[in-house]
């Protein structure tokens, strides 16, 4: 099972920085030391455990990277054409017959092993046959189109770093070093809850006062797109003694537990309390919007982290939250968040001291460049915000005004799980 100290919580102050609270999570959540093998059709989005360093070299050979004529440069004239006999023809898959004759040209295609001698290969569309010889145009210099054994990667070179995410350019990597099975962390085995007594599940009978709950089922999609286990606890009531039996229920069997709602000050708000009654808890108010209510704890050793009811709070909460939590869990080396600079077809007054979303648009401006147009409404409870729009634009701690036409960063929503 994970673990968090305790010690992660003994900070000061009313309000954490974004920073801060990464900093935190990467600094003290301990990984789980499970590893498994899987084979590569199974490891994508896994977390590597074991580095992985080239067995042989890519490519394994020196090989002609088009079709075309292998040649020795040392036979080429640098000012005027020359006319080749062709002998032989090497195909990918095929060994060459033997070493290139001086003067002599040698028919390859992409992929097939250089000839013994051969250095340098001309395109067949830069070429011409007559009476059976190649003509070879001046000028093209020696190792042209030749991809040379080891190129891409040398033998015992570091190709894929231990806790490194695997994408499906990292199994083909794998795969050409003919590898069948890979080394990785046990996926992270994640609860979640969401609390309310206006909630009720998709399908479910709803009371003229009450919604579908929305943030479990996109909670639970984030974390499946993060390679976790995800167990659906469905809805906690607005009840203390209710709240803390289930989240103790719970704890000590997984490695996360994930809640939405009844995270903040209000009388009806029961989470911190019922926290607080079966482990511990700091209310953690961290300065971004939206999303300032978060709480993180442990129970009975497991980590408790609880997101704000507003769904674009919760997304936006998880992104900065959760999801380094989970990437720490798992083994995995922290993967930095880096905006896309873009100009802003939009201005906006903020606090300063506190890292605010704008969620927004990408499209062209008259120059062809990118620019971001903000969503016409604000509100944290507005999924179509989330829906119709392409990413959000972060604005740092520092900035207090955004003007019409200023550079900002942008966040796809590709990027942020």
């Amino acid at each position: 099972m994970a673990q968090l100290s305790d010690d992660c919580f003994a900070f000061g102050g009313p309000m954490m920085s974004v920073d801060e609270a990464v900093g935190i999570i990467a600094a003290r959540v301990t990984a789980v030391q499970d590893i498994e093998t899987v084979s590569l059709v199974a490891a994508d989005g896994r977390i590597l455990a074991k580095e992985i360093s080239a067995p042989l070299p890519l490519p394994p050979f020196t090989n002609s990277a088009v079709d075309g004529y292998a040649v020795r440069s040392a036979d080429l004239a640098q000012v005027q054409e020359q006319a080749f006999p062709v002998a032989g023809r090497v195909q990918a898959g095929a060994a060459a017959q033997g070493p290139v004759e001086p003067g002599h040209a040698v028919r390859i295609f992409t992929g097939a092993p250089m000839p013994q001698g051969a250095d340098t290969v001309f395109m067949q569309e830069d070429v011409r046959l007559d009476q059976g010889r190649v003509v070879l145009p001046a000028g093209l210099k020696p190792g042209a189109n030749v991809r040379m054994a080891g190129e891409d990667i040398p033998a015992g070179h570091s190709a894929l770093a231990a806790g490194q995410r695997l994408r499906p350019q990292d199994v083909a990597l794998a795969a050409a070093f003919g590898l069948t099975h890979v080394e990785v962390r046990r996926r992270i085995r994640v609860a979640v809850f969401s609390t309310g007594n206006e909630l009720v599940s998709p399908g479910a009978s709803r009371g003229a006062a009450q919604l579908f709950d929305s943030n479990r089922f996109m909670l639970m999609a984030m974390l499946v797109r993060l390679g976790c286990e995800v167990s659906d606890l469905g809805i906690l009531r607005d009840d203390r003694v209710s709240l803390a039996g289930a989240l103790k229920s719970v704890a000590g069997t997984l490695d996360l537990i994930l809640t939405t709602g009844g995270v903040s000050t209000g009388e009806e708000d029961y989470v911190k309390a019922a926290v607080e009654s079966v482990g511990t808890l700091v209310l953690w108010r961290m300065a971004i919007k939206p999303g300032r209510p978060v709480a993180m704890g442990i129970i009975g050793g497991t980590p408790f982290i609880g997101l704000p009811g507003n769904p674009v709070a919760s997304f936006v909460t998880f992104v900065h939250v959760v999801r380094p939590t989970v990437l720490a869990l798992a083994g995995a080396t922290q993967q930095h968040l880096i905006p896309m600079p873009v100009r802003a077809a939009f201005t906006y007054k903020k606090k300063i001291a506190r890292r605010e979303y704008v969620r927004v648009n990408l499209r062209r401006d008259e120059n062809g460049g990118l620019e971001a147009v903000k969503f016409p409404r604000e509100g944290a409870g507005l999924l179509s915000s989330l829906v119709d729009t392409d990413g959000l634009v972060e604005l740092g701690e520092e900035i207090t005004l955004v003007e019409l036409g200023q550079t900002v960063g942008f966040l796809g929503y590709a990027s942020l799980i």
